[in-house]
């Protein structure tokens, strides 16, 4: 690898705000936040909204949504939407 052309790559804490899993890693995101870690030195930590710690497709808790109903509705609600009205 040359020198002094790569990105700091450190280690760095995730939280993952639904489940409240915290991940230690290495990466190159950084953040003004920092946490102290159960080695007891300090990291930063940046928040996601979701990991595979709590998205449905890993955690295997998917929601079967009613997307039928949805369509019929939308149907029903824009039926004579662009239809001149004389």
């Amino acid at each position: 690898m040359k020198a002094e052309i790569h990105p700091d790559y450190h280690p760095v804490l995730f939280r993952d705000l639904a489940s409240g899993k915290v991940i230690l890693t290495r990466s190159t995101a950084t953040s003004s936040k920092t946490e102290t870690w159960e080695d007891g030195n300090e990291y930063p930590i940046i928040e996601v909204e979701i990991s595979s710690e709590s998205h449905p497709f890993y955690t295997g808790k998917q929601r079967i949504m009613d997307s039928a109903g949805r369509v019929e509705r939308f149907n029903q609600r824009f039926k004579n939407f662009g239809k001149s009205s004389s």
